[in-house]
């Protein structure tokens, strides 16, 4: 599974790779990182159909994980990614937001990673 996480916070990289680093070692997680909505398209620009998960923070800086997320649900049909939001803020503005924009799941901050994994039926 190829998963691309997109935050601004560039420890987010080392984290998730100790986090996830069984399910790499078994080849049943591939992670790609982007550290801004902006950097995230490029990516998929070049990188067509390879995220099948995308986890976006939502505030950052320039482009807003909400914005991503639209540009994603309205550019990226066949195969349509899974796109998680994360946010530091579990506020129901951004929630409602969010679902209505088209995500399909929502995480806070700090990830429960426990949690993470077994949404995505991983070790």
């Amino acid at each position: 599974m190829k998963i691309l996480v997109v935050d601004d916070e560039r420890d987010v990289q080392t984290l998730f790779e100790q986090r996830f680093r069984k399910s790499i070692r078994a080849n049943e997680a591939e992670f790609a990182f982007a550290f801004s909505g902006e950097d995230a398209l490029k990516y998929l620009g070049q990188h067509d159909h390879e995220a099948v998960l995308i986890l976006s923070d939502i505030n950052m800086p320039g482009m807003s994980g909400l914005e991503l997320l639209k540009k994603i649900k309205q550019h990226y049909h066949s195969p349509p990614p899974v796109v998680m939001m994360i946010t530091a803020y579990g506020d129901a503005e951004n929630y409602n937001t969010a679902i209505r924009l088209g995500a399909d799941d929502f995480l806070t901050k700090p990830v429960d990673f426990t949690l993470l994994k077994q949404k995505l039926k991983l070790s």
